[in-house]
């Protein structure tokens, strides 16, 4: 704690983000930022037809809160993004209604993986979740949300 952000890193990560960018899905400004990494995967055999959107992104110390810990709005920005993105590849472009996190323990150092999931999938309205792990497989934050499929 304690330490200033290195300003070369920081000048580098948003010179990328915003020389990358475009206003799409994947790779609009905030996920470039983020340096996020997007893959889209069956839930499994038992549920088929149901996908999960999994995105990593390498924890720094652009990201961490007073404490050193991955900051709890990038966490749950994060979770919104992997189901917002799933939604728009299985239906198209949709609309967090709702959504509440759980902070279970901090994420210090190393890879985020995110995973999106829908609980229920509906028409005009979807119960979703979204599990965050730290880099040693264990889970950081869960979060459920409520959302405004498109149509």
């Amino acid at each position: 704690m304690g330490q200033r952000i290195d300003h070369a890193t920081a000048s580098a990560r948003l010179t990328d983000a915003l020389d990358t960018h475009e206003q799409v899905f994947e790779r609009f400004f905030l996920a470039r930022f983020l340096d996020l990494s997007f893959a889209y995967l069956p839930a499994g055999a038992a549920d088929a037809d149901t996908e999960i959107c999994r995105l990593t992104f390498p924890m720094t110390d652009l990201l961490r809160n007073p404490q050193g810990a991955l900051h709890g709005g990038m966490m749950a920005s994060a979770m919104d993004i992997s189901m917002g993105h799933l939604v728009a590849k299985v239906a198209g472009p949709g609309a967090t209604i709702e959504m509440k996190v759980q902070f279970l323990r901090p994420v210090m150092d190393g890879t985020v993986t995110v995973e999106g999931s829908f609980s229920k999938r509906g028409r005009s309205l979807s119960f979703m979740e979204s599990k965050l792990y730290g880099e040693d497989g264990k889970l950081a934050a869960h979060a459920t949300a409520t959302w405004k499929m498109p149509g």
